[in-house]
């Protein structure tokens, strides 16, 4: 006899984006930074490794997971930089949470728009402890999907009054203003990288193309800025030039993944970085001056998932958001699969 509910609620894109709209923007990036936050502190309670990733010459597929004693995490994500040409977007994901005790997935969740917003809560936490804390501007060198939410985020969570743009592609910057009108934040238009980091306080790299670009040079950055660099997130993927990184006092996710696909990708082995989860315990120092330079190599981790979906799963109990579905079987007899196929072909010769 069954005892066990195994209904796995899932979560579509719709769903969550109802989450976020009875949220509130700024209370769900708040939301998913204490989140995040809260995890980073407990960093040794989980069992930890590089995303598993397949490379094409067009882009990326990845497996992200992660555990605590409890409960088990993945995420399925991809980065084909060439997919906006067919209409698809760059980046598209879904998570699963399953619980250890029994491996019943509990939770079935896009994770695309969570990983956006996820991606800016995770930048505003490291920003928060390595910026300036009276960093007023911002240059945002992309502007394509994930500049909003990282516009967003710097301007709720750290009080960011000033957005300096630049893209090659003057579209999406269009896009970029066009959807932060409605919010206080004075914008600037920048027809340079050079136009757009002079003077800023934090400047924020985040450009898709799988390449191994130099978008910010030494020349460029100026004392006490922070450099929050979220587009190089791949092996052959960069954004910063080598010396910005010898400049400056580097900090990381999780080492191993990040030595493999961040900026960090293009200096020796012994080049010094440090994990973020240590400056958020009080084990290791952020910022020690108001003139150092501090980088925050972001790839992504599958803490900040594991993070984003307990977030979700909890916002989605409350309000009753999302439907059931059966993922797993519910047997009568756990022992007796075949049950389900009633009414197939018997065997041959059978009753």
């Amino acid at each position: 006899m069954a005892t066990t509910d195994l209904q796995t609620r899932f979560l579509g894109a719709q769903d969550v984006a109802a989450i976020v709209t009875q949220a509130g923007l700024a209370a769900t990036l708040r939301g998913l930074a204490d989140a995040i936050r809260d995890d980073y502190r407990h960093w040794q309670d989980f069992d930890k490794c590089a995303r598993v990733a397949s490379h094409s010459p067009v882009g990326v597929i990845e497996l992200m997971p992660i555990a605590n004693a409890h409960t088990y995490a993945f995420k399925y994500v991809n980065g084909h930089p060439k997919n906006t040409l067919r209409g698809l977007p760059t980046v598209m994901a879904f998570g699963v949470l399953a619980d250890v005790a029994t491996g019943a997935p509990v939770l079935l969740s896009e994770l695309t728009l969570a990983t956006a917003l996820r991606t800016a809560a995770m930048s505003a936490v490291a920003a928060q402890a390595l910026a300036r804390p009276e960093s007023k501007s911002m240059a945002l060198i992309g502007n394509g999907a994930q500049s909003e939410f990282q516009a967003l985020a710097f301007h709720y969570l750290l009080g960011i009054e000033e957005l300096r743009l630049f893209d090659v592609d003057p579209q999406a910057t269009a896009k970029l203003v066009r959807n932060l009108q409605h919010t206080p934040i004075k914008i600037t238009l920048c027809t340079s990288i050079a136009q757009a980091a002079r003077g800023a306080d934090i400047v924020t790299t985040v450009t898709a193309d799988k390449t191994k670009a130099t978008i910010l040079t030494p020349d460029l950055v100026e004392p006490g800025m922070h450099i929050n660099g979220v587009g190089g997130d791949c092996p052959g993927k960069t954004e910063l030039h080598p010396d910005v990184l010898r400049g400056a006092s580097v900090f990381v996710q999780y080492e191993p993944q990040t030595r493999a696909e961040g900026d960090v990708q293009q200096m020796p082995p012994d080049f010094a970085v440090t994990e973020l989860w240590q400056v958020l315990c009080g084990h290791a120092p952020g910022r020690s001056d108001e003139r150092q330079v501090t980088v925050f190599d972001s790839v992504g981790f599958a803490l900040e998932d594991y993070a984003a979906l307990r977030w979700l799963r909890a916002q989605a109990e409350a309000l009753g958001v999302g439907q059931s579905v059966s993922l797993v079987p519910d047997l009568a007899d756990p022992k007796d699969l075949f049950s389900l196929l009633t009414g197939i072909d018997r065997p041959c010769g059978s009753q």
